[in-house]
């Protein structure tokens, strides 16, 4: 049978069942089985039932449920009132002043939850009523915490990470690695335009604070000192060798155990509630990972990846070109998909052609994060563009519009790391040396 014309049957299968709103990983599954019975002459669900064991008898994905239940025991403390009050005083001096609260705040909460939507909504819960209440501009204020939200994808632990490495067989630890020097670099630039915004709209500042003496501002920060310590036990021990990703994951959620004690916010209720939510969230991501599993399987027996790679390799495009097709698609599947269902469906297909133009899949694993952090501030299917919907009431595609200059500024950041691969490889590379 004409591979184009089974390329085109399994690409309008999956349109046609996301678009009827069946489940993600429902869809993977019906038409891998309707593939594998229709075009196949192999036995179907012997197939799924040995795929689907293979793809969740893995130790790497064990990490998974740990760092997400860390993230819903966080989500449920005191730990962003901590983060405003003990980077506020630091902050009041600088051009956008209480503005860059938003970004930092977003960096150091993706650094102890890996979830994108998570971190914009513990954030934004805080950060906003404070900013309103200061005169701070509205617009600003939302786009700020719409683009920094994105973080929780790419810092570390990041849940997608964990996803694109189960898929791709790639070193988890690495990939956390390589995910640290880009997500710093993201919130610097996020930072220097929100200065240069400061800087060109003094009208629409609020007045100058009084000046925080030093011996308060040291103060203040000692409430951050439980979540860098929460972070360097996560990260560090990862980086120096000492604990694998899984093992790390759980010094995470007794570490925020802990802190969630300590803070008062532990109980009964909060227990339960972020134990269900870790159980939800994670058994969703472990269907739609077993539902790729097997379509994967199926279009390798269709012989699809292998005539695709190929036809890409017969057309020899140079690694840019490619890279500036797979943004776009990658952008505009975004539009439609959560960045979870992106990475799974398109694995399979797009590696063999990223193996044969020789790119290293440690950093094609981050430009893929960041550009389907692209894809969370992006109607109609933006994540974040949801969360602060539903938190200031206004029109999604209002939201996308503050959001729109920190979506120009991590496509300068695709730039970046496509200019500069050692922003991602560096910090992996060290590791692997020590």
């Amino acid at each position: 049978m004409d591979l184009s014309f089974v390329a085109l049957f399994l690409g309008l299968g999956m349109l046609a069942a996301l678009a009827t709103g069946v489940w993600v990983a429902a869809s993977l599954f019906g038409v891998a089985l309707v593939t594998m019975m229709v075009l196949v002459s192999v036995p179907a669900g012997t197939v799924m039932a040995t795929t689907v064991w293979g793809a969740a008898n893995s130790w790497d994905l064990t990490a998974l449920p740990m760092f997400i239940w860390m993230g819903e025991i966080l989500f449920r403390s005191r730990l962003s009132e901590d983060m405003f009050a003990g980077l506020s005083p630091w902050m009041r001096n600088l051009p956008g002043r209480l503005l860059h609260v938003n970004i930092l705040g977003c960096g150091i909460f993706a650094a102890v939850s890996g979830s994108s939507a998570a971190t914009t909504a513990t954030i934004g819960r805080m950060s906003l009523p404070e900013l309103r209440e200061r005169g701070y501009d509205e617009r600003i204020a939302i786009g700020t915490l719409a683009g920094s939200g994105t973080l929780g994808l790419l810092i570390p632990p990041s849940i997608i990470l964990i996803v694109y490495g189960a898929a791709t067989e790639q070193s988890i630890a690495r990939l956390f690695m390589a995910g640290v020097l880009p997500g710093a670099m993201l919130c610097l630039l996020f930072m220097g335009y929100v200065a240069f915004w400061a800087f060109m709209n003094r009208d629409k500042m609020p007045e100058k604070e009084e000046p925080v003496p030093l011996g308060a501002r040291l103060m203040a920060t000692r409430r951050l000192l439980p979540v860098v310590g929460l972070i360097v036990g996560v990260i560090g021990s990862i980086y120096a060798g000492l604990a694998s990703p899984t093992e790390a994951a759980a010094i995470g959620v007794v570490l925020s155990l802990l802190l969630s004690w300590a803070s008062g916010t532990l109980n009964r209720e909060s227990f339960t509630k972020a134990l269900l939510g870790a159980t939800r969230t994670s058994c969703m991501i472990a269907f739609i990972l077993a539902g790729a599993a097997f379509l994967t399987v199926a279009m390798g027996y269709t012989g699809i990846p292998r005539e695709l790679a190929g036809w890409i390799g017969g057309m020899e495009l140079s690694p840019y070109v490619l890279l500036i097709a797979l943004t776009l698609f990658f952008v505009v599947l975004g539009c439609f998909l959560d960045g979870i269902s992106v990475v799974v469906l398109t694995t399979s297909v797009i590696l063999p052609m990223v193996e044969n133009a020789g790119l290293d899949l440690i950093w094609f694993g981050i430009y893929l994060v960041l550009v389907v952090e692209m894809s969370q501030i992006t109607p109609p299917v933006g994540f974040n563009l949801f969360v602060l919907q539903g938190m200031t009431g206004h029109n999604i595609f209002k939201v996308a519009r503050m959001a729109l200059p920190f979506f120009m500024l991590m496509i300068l950041a695709v730039f970046l790391i496509v200019a500069f691969p050692g922003l991602a490889l560096w910090l992996p590379e060290t590791m692997l040396s020590n």
